[in-house]
This record gives structure tokens, C-alpha cells and sequence, in this order.
């Protein structure tokens, strides 16, 4: 690896760094609140585990290699997760008409149980998640194509 190289991921290891952070604080987030609250997720929060919890498995080996180019295989990841997180959000705030709902038989999507600590809504805090990490790939984009 020459100077160049390096010089370019030491400045891409802190957003991944952070990008990890929130993804291994999100998976966490939903691990404490499905097996120790004892809230079982809806159809739709499913569907962004299963895009959130292998994001913290690859930014935790991008983080530990220095790898700079880890948005190619994570901001796809967290972009579907986005995606998923966007239209749960639509259909708490009742944007979505309830025609299109895609909760089955478990909890609902959009009830009063998706809301932590009595204000926070968790499909928010989802998006937010996802948000924050597209963000900062980015930034790690940017910082090793240029």
C-alpha cells in the first residue's frame, strides 16, 4: 500500500467508525427491545433487521481492516434498509393509506406500540439510524475517490 493509500483510509476510519457505532447501537437497540422489553416486532421492523444487523457485522471488519471502500457493499445495505424504514414511517404517520398496510398477524405496524420511552416513535429512530449511516458512507466515499 502506498502513501497515498493509507493517507486515504486513515481519513475514511472515523466515519466508518461511526457508521459501525450506529449500527452495532441500532442492532443492540432491537435486541434489547424484542428480548427484554418483550415487544415483539412488526412485519415491517423484520424487514429492516434484516438489513441493519449484518451492516454491523461488515462496517465491525471494515473498522478493524481500514477498509475505505466498504460504502460499495454498505450503502446498498443501507439503502434498502432506507428505503423499508421511509415506508414504515409513512405508514405510522398514517400518510400511507391503511389499504396498503403489510402487517399480518403480528403487532401492528403503526400502533401505539411502536413508540419507546412514550415519544419516540422506534420507526423513526430507524430511519434515523439509516440516515445517519447513508451520510457517513458518503463522506467515505468521498474521502476515497477523491
Amino acid at each position: 500500500m502506498d502513501r497515498t493509500e493509507l493517507e486515504t483510509s486513515d481519513g475514511a476510519w472515523l466515519p466508518v467508525f461511526g457508521a459501525w457505532t450506529i449500527a452495532l447501537g441500532s442492532s443492540l437497540s432491537a435486541l434489547f427491545i424484542g428480548e427484554v422489553m418483550g415487544q415483539a416486532p412488526c412485519d415491517l421492523c423484520w424487514h429492516q433487521r434484516a438489513f441493519m444487523f449484518p451492516l454491523a457485522i461488515l462496517l465491525a471488519v471494515a473498522v478493524y481492516r481500514g477498509d475505505g471502500r466498504c460504502w460499495l457493499y454498505a450503502a446498498p445495505l443501507a439503502a434498502i434498509g432506507w428505503l423499508i424504514a421511509a415506508f414504515h414511517n409513512l405508514l405510522y404517520f398514517k400518510i400511507v393509506p391503511s389499504a396498503i398496510k403489510p402487517c399480518g398477524q403480528g403487532p401492528s405496524c403503526s400502533g401505539d406500540g411502536m413508540v419507546i420511552f412514550g415519544i419516540l416513535p422506534i420507526p423513526l429512530l430507524s430511519l434515523a439510524a439509516f440516515t445517519a449511516i447513508i451520510i457517513l458512507l458518503l463522506i467515505v466515499r468521498r474521502r476515497t475517490t477523491s
